[in-house]
């Protein structure tokens, strides 16, 4: 269940810390917290959190290079902190992996709101360990995309996706040679609980092609960009 969720809050500013936490902790959310990257990487790897609150900028190892080595283990949820001016450095959280960001100041319900969606959606894409037996799933070519167990392959292989991740895949294969603008991308998949520019878009298809690619190339192009419109997912069904 939501309310048992655990939480991991990282932020160098001791009163920001103390602020979410007892705001999350009103929500009946289990909250650890941490004052650096070096401590929340630590902690993030250790331990199964169900969601990361991950300020970008800290001194010593920053949010960025926090989401990053998760990334390389983990398909946590991650929301981002970020400050004002910081366009940029978000475009490289979410090239990072990052799910959400959240701009300083914040009101601390707006954090609330957000936790929920991004955990409903985690608790919807958490991939199952288990064999089931189950009738819907997509099969194409070099793809495979199980949304009972919410688990992708491609070439046998398992796709450790982030919950944003997996449903901009399913959105896309869900319409076969449908080309979908930036705009409508952004609306449909991200939809009202998101408000970002369009490279959030590219940074995600970007991924996506990266993790596809490592285990089949021909999967990967099955995602094609349409020069000057959007994105579509190119296959033929098995």
């Amino acid at each position: 269940m939501a309310e048992e969720a655990r939480i991991l809050v990282v932020d160098d500013e001791e009163r920001i810390r103390r602020l979410l936490k007892m705001y999350l902790e009103r929500e009946e959310y289990l909250v650890d917290d941490a004052e650096n990257g070096e401590k929340a990487l630590e902690m993030a790897l250790a331990e199964e959190y169900d969601l990361i609150i991950l300020d970008l900028m800290m001194p010593g190892m920053d949010g960025i290079e926090v989401c990053e080595e998760i990334r390389k283990h983990k398909a946590t949820p991650i929301i981002m902190l970020t400050a004002k001016g910081e366009e940029a450095n978000r475009v490289q959280g979410f090239e990072a992996g990052t799910d959400d960001y959240i701009v300083k100041p914040f009101s601390p319900r707006e954090v609330v709101l957000r936790v929920k969606a991004l955990l409903r959606r985690a608790s919807s894409t958490k991939f199952l360990q288990t064999e089931t037996t189950t009738k819907d799933v997509l099969v194409f070519s070099y793809l495979t995309i199980d949304n009972d167990a919410h688990r992708v392959t491609a070439a046998g292989n398992h796709i450790n996706l982030t919950p944003k991740e997996y449903e901009l895949l399913l959105y896309l294969a869900l319409a076969p040679d449908k080309v979908f603008s930036r705009e409508q991308l952004l609306k449909d998949v991200w939809n009202y609980e998101f408000f970002g520019d369009l490279r959030t878009v590219d940074t995600h298809i970007k991924r996506l092609r990266e993790k596809l690619s490592k285990v089949s190339p021909d999967a990967a192009n099955m995602i094609s960009t349409v020069w000057g419109v959007g994105y579509k997912f190119e296959a033929v069904k098995e």
